[in-house]
């Protein structure tokens, strides 16, 4: 069997002028296989996500926006506004803490199954193979002489990632200017400024990063590379080579046993090379650049089982259980360790935190400033004046008219300003004159309440205490 298919990369310096070791292309072997299957599942509901959340409707309007414009966020049947951040900084804990439960129980999964640079490379390289062949024809269609085929198939690869490159820009900028706009702007092209730059921006690093530069976005750019080592241990599952039962290796016949030449079980085919996407050996241990998608698992399977031999020379495992020669049970017995423990328990309760949250979320906000023009005075009747202007927000998808009540002071009553309409998901404003005896109070700042009620829904309420001013 043939070794790595790489080809050098052509370079004038040598490695002492260079501060980086220079790029070798690498021809990535197909490979199927039990993990292969579930990256392919991963890409197909990673994508099915993406690219479909702008097209579902939702109360007459688009079900997943990030509207940047209206300063809102729409998700399903929730409307976020600014205030909500508190939201966003628990979800974004939740996304930390998930990270560090995953990859203390099994190393890297998110990237070997679901980091859009794992996604969207897969999709390139599908998309290469079928226009170009397999590893060994690209190799041969690079070394050879510019030609009308070799041509064809070039530009038909390079067009049919530009495609899919400003599709993927177009959808992303679809989350955040509605799609019914965008999909206006296509005929004409009358995209706005910003829109057309973001759809530019994203396609072209689409492009760069999955056609382009693949691995090296793993190896040099990506952070979580250099400090997955201080989130695994010793129990901590990654892909390993069983250098014990596989050394020392080397070829030989079908049919032959391994001990009877004095070698281990690998036969140095090289295929778990080839087939890896960073087109690192992961005979030589564990390195940042692995980032667990398991294709060396599938592809040395594949050469156990022509050679009679067992399975999982590569495989799932952790340090302690290859050192302690542990089975399947001493193995889970260990992943779910206390470390482990805290982190699920911890993601648990931040969880089940955020959705009570958003369970008793107040779908009415009220903010009440004071108008500094006119903080209060004595009109005739006795009275005293007190102006404020109220910004009403309506956090439903319906619309309301709000009726307001003051309390908190004898005789105090609303002397214009009583009912507010709001539209569906939207702010009202609202200057209300509070008019009260003088001397239902105390000179100087005395404590009101105003209670807002929807008049359709009366257990939609809410009270907002402020003080109310009466001039010395």
């Amino acid at each position: 069997m043939s070794g790595p298919s790489r080809q050098p990369a052509q370079t004038s310096s040598s490695p002492q002028d260079t501060l980086y070791e220079a790029r070798k292309k690498l021809y990535v072997r197909t490979v199927s296989g039990v993990f292969a299957n579930w990256r392919w599942v991963m890409v197909w509901l990673t994508q099915l996500v993406f690219y479909g959340l702008p097209w579902l409707s939702w109360n007459d309007r688009q079900a997943v926006l990030f509207h940047l414009a209206e300063r809102k966020f729409y998700l399903f049947g929730w409307v976020f506004w600014p205030q909500d951040v508190f939201f966003l900084a628990v979800l974004l804990i939740i996304s930390a803490y998930a990270l560090f439960f995953f990859t203390a129980i099994a190393g890297r999964l998110w990237c070997g199954y679901a980091c859009p640079q794992t996604v969207y490379t897969e999709i390139f390289m599908w998309i290469e193979q079928k226009i170009e062949g397999d590893h060994i024809r690209r190799q041969k269609l690079d070394q050879a002489e510019m030609s009308a085929p070799k041509a064809l198939r070039r530009g038909g690869k390079f067009l049919v990632w530009g495609l899919f490159s400003l599709w993927t820009g177009f959808t992303f900028v679809a989350y955040f200017s509605p799609l019914e706009e965008l999909l206006r702007s296509i005929p004409v092209f009358g995209f706005g400024p910003w829109e057309l730059f973001w759809i530019l921006f994203y396609a072209a690093f689409t492009y760069l990063f999955a056609g382009v530069m693949r691995e090296q976005v793993c190896t040099y750019m990506c952070p979580y590379a250099r400090f997955q080592a201080v989130m695994f241990d010793p129990d901590t599952l990654v892909i390993t080579y069983d250098e014990e039962r596989g050394e020392p290796r080397g070829a030989r016949r079908k049919g032959i046993d391994p001990k009877a030449v004095g070698k281990g079980d690998c036969i140095d085919c090289g295929i778990c090379v080839q087939v890896c996407p960073t087109g690192i050996d992961i005979r030589n241990g564990l390195q940042y650049e692995c980032i667990g998608c398991a294709a060396c698992i599938d592809a040395c399977d594949q050469v156990m089982d022509r050679m009679n031999y067992p399975r999982g020379l590569i495989r799932y495992s952790t340090e302690n259980a290859v050192k302690k020669h542990w089975g399947r049970k001493e193995i889970a017995a260990h992943v779910f360790r206390p470390r482990t423990l805290i982190y699920g328990v911890i993601l648990a309760l931040l969880c089940v935190a955020f959705v009570w949250g958003l369970a008793v979320r107040d779908p009415l906000r009220v903010d009440i400033i004071r108008d500094r023009a006119s903080l209060g005075r004595e009109i005739e009747g006795g009275l005293i004046e007190n102006v404020y202007r109220f910004q009403v927000m309506n956090m439903t998808e319906a619309p309301r008219t709000f009726h307001l009540e003051v309390s908190g002071l004898p005789g105090a009553r609303i002397g214009s300003g009583e009912r507010v309409e709001v539209a569906p998901a939207a702010t009202g404003a609202l200057t209300v004159q509070v008019l009260v005896p003088y001397d239902a109070g105390q000179p100087g700042a005395n404590p009101v309440a105003f209670r807002i009620t929807a008049e359709d829904d009366p257990g939609l309420s809410l009270e907002e205490r402020t003080t109310f001013l009466i001039p010395r």
